[in-house]
Formats: C-alpha cells, sequence, structure tokens
C-alpha cells in the first residue's frame, strides 16, 4: 500500500470536484484503492443524494466522507480528524482531500477562469485551464494543467504525503 496524502483546494466552481472523481477513477482503473475527504465548511452536507458533490464521488466507487465542522458523514454524528476518518478506511493506496486548507498535506489550488491569491500560501503547485493566461501564474509557483490528470498524478506521485494510518 502507498498511503500516498494530497488536498486540493480553489473557489467553488474551479474544477475541485471534478478532477478528483477523475483522478480516483484513473487509479481505480490501475488497481489502487482511493479513499476521498471532501470538507463541508458551511455545515450542509447531504451525503449521498443525487446531484451533490459526495453522491458524485461515491459514483466512482472510491470510499467517501464528508466532513463539517459538527458532523462526519460515516455512522457518525460528530466531527472527526482526518486522522480517524482515514482510519475508519483502513489501508488504501491515495488518500483525496477536498478542502481543510489548514491540514498540512501537500495541496494542488485548482482555478478556471480567474486566479485568487488567498490559495496561494497554502498551496504548493497551481492547476488551471485554458481559461487562464499562464503568463498570470506567479513566477515561482508550479503550474499543472488541470485538463491533463497523467500530469497531477505524477505530482501526486513525486510530492503527495506519506500518510500512516496510526
Amino acid at each position: 500500500m502507498k498511503q500516498i496524502a494530497v488536498a486540493f483546494t480553489g473557489p467553488s466552481n474551479s474544477g475541485k470536484t471534478t478532477l478528483i472523481i477523475k483522478l480516483s477513477i484513473i487509479l481505480q482503473e490501475r488497481g489502487f484503492k482511493v479513499c476521498i475527504i471532501k470538507h463541508d465548511p458551511h455545515d450542509k452536507a447531504i451525503f449521498d443524494k443525487e446531484g451533490k458533490d459526495s453522491y458524485r464521488f461515491s459514483q466512482t466507487g472510491a470510499n467517501v466522507a464528508v466532513v463539517s465542522p459538527t458532523k462526519t458523514t460515516i455512522l457518525k454524528k460528530e466531527t472527526a480528524t482526518i486522522y480517524e476518518i482515514a482510519q475508519c478506511f483502513g489501508e488504501f493506496d491515495y488518500l483525496l482531500v477536498e478542502g481543510l486548507k489548514t491540514i498540512p498535506l501537500p495541496r494542488i489550488a485548482i482555478f478556471r477562469n480567474e486566479l485568487n491569491d488567498k490559495y496561494f500560501d497554502c498551496s504548493d503547485a497551481i492547476a488551471t485551464d485554458e481559461t487562464i493566461e499562464a503568463t498570470k501564474i506567479p513566477e515561482g509557483c508550479l503550474h499543472l494543467d488541470l485538463n491533463n490528470p497523467e500530469e497531477i498524478i505524477k505530482w501526486i506521485d513525486q510530492n503527495g504525503e506519506f500518510f500512516p494510518i496510526l
């Protein structure tokens, strides 16, 4: 088991969920066990309801947890740490985390249409699509192609953090 963890951050509707779904499908097709944790900062989590991100994540075949300030949607009705959630999943190869800017994981900021510099300090790489001019990316920021999941998987394999289950 690899047990590699990486986080994704960015503004609403930037493509975080779409990218995580693509990565999850590709990695699972290669035989890896993928777990996904989604942060719900507004405490509006509804798990597995059609049209919701958690439903879309679960459709990939991955284990899914939705984390909010007051609950974690597994079978618990209280919040949990990322480590407690990961323990519920057991062994895994990849842990993909959407949000949770305060946890110290290697992080890719996702942007479409416009950059938002409030995500730069907490990110190790920036992934954009063709709606962002490459010249607008701050100098020194590693730039990834949002539409190239293979490039992003390579970055994760090289930069993801070993995430031991305690």
